[in-house]
């Protein structure tokens, strides 16, 4: 059995009386993808912020293919591998969409130093060309980001998180903000993505016909723990998850 790319075991984190994250324990595997859900307030940005290095938890221990990143800063987890996106959008709005994904990928290509002998583009020019295919933009790729629709700038955010080819992304509200006709365009590059770059996301989303479709594992946090991990259907069939948060 293929050992987990991720691995969180015992995970705390407490502000004063309040244990925001209390014991939280779940393994991502290679290739999958994996949602977290919950009711507001449940802990999960909490608990995502802990295991991207920009909370530190009180207990607990994180794993990236079997090696301690517990105390790593988000830039030395990006360098191992790991992309994210933010809740709130993290686009440069002055500038290009090509040039945004190819900063979006220059901390992660060695010394600044290096980087000022690299070619204009730093060398990632064709790379953030696939990515601008692959995210279908390419009508877009030469405007400036702070000129497109939200929409297209949530599109360009997850690209940026892609520039690194990361092993593990992790998405925070993937489809918050965004037009119901885009969700499932989302949905479905996010697929694309997994299966063409067999690369594992952690996805935080309210959304439940979203979640429900797009993952192969859901965990559900009640305040801050872990009240179930399953399949889509085994999520759907826990009463105990629909009494306190589904509503069904």
């Amino acid at each position: 059995m293929n050992a987990p790319l991720l691995k969180v075991s015992g995970l705390k984190k407490a502000y004063g009386a309040i244990k925001a994250v209390d014991g939280v324990s779940f393994d991502v595997m290679p290739g999958e993808i994996f949602g977290v859900i919950g009711p507001n307030g449940s802990g999960k940005t909490t608990m995502f912020n802990s295991v991207l290095g920009q909370i530190e938890p009180d207990a607990g221990a994180i794993e990236l293919k079997g090696k301690d990143i517990t105390q790593l800063s988000p830039q030395q987890l990006n360098q191992q591998g790991v992309g994210r996106t933010f809740q709130t959008l993290q686009v440069f709005c002055k500038m290009t969409v090509r040039d945004n994904l190819i900063v979006a990928a220059q901390e992660h290509r060695g010394s600044m130093w290096s980087r000022m002998f690299a070619p204009g583009d730093s060398g990632l020019g064709a790379k953030a060309d696939a990515l601008i295919d692959q995210f279908r933009i390419r009508h877009v790729a030469s405007k400036k980001a702070g000129e497109l629709s939200y929409g297209q700038q949530k599109l360009v955010d997850i690209a940026m998180a892609f520039m690194s080819e990361p092993d593990l992304v992790l998405l925070d509200e993937p489809c918050a903000g965004v037009n119901p006709s885009l969700v499932g365009g989302i949905s479905t590059l996010l697929k694309e993505l997994n299966r063409t770059r067999k690369g594992s996301f952690v996805v935080i989303e309210h959304n439940m016909d979203f979640v429900m479709n797009l993952c192969h594992r859901i965990l559900v946090m009640v305040e801050g723990k872990v009240m179930a991990i399953g399949t889509p259907a085994e999520i759907r069939s826990n009463k105990a998850v629909l009494d306190a948060y589904l509503g069904s």
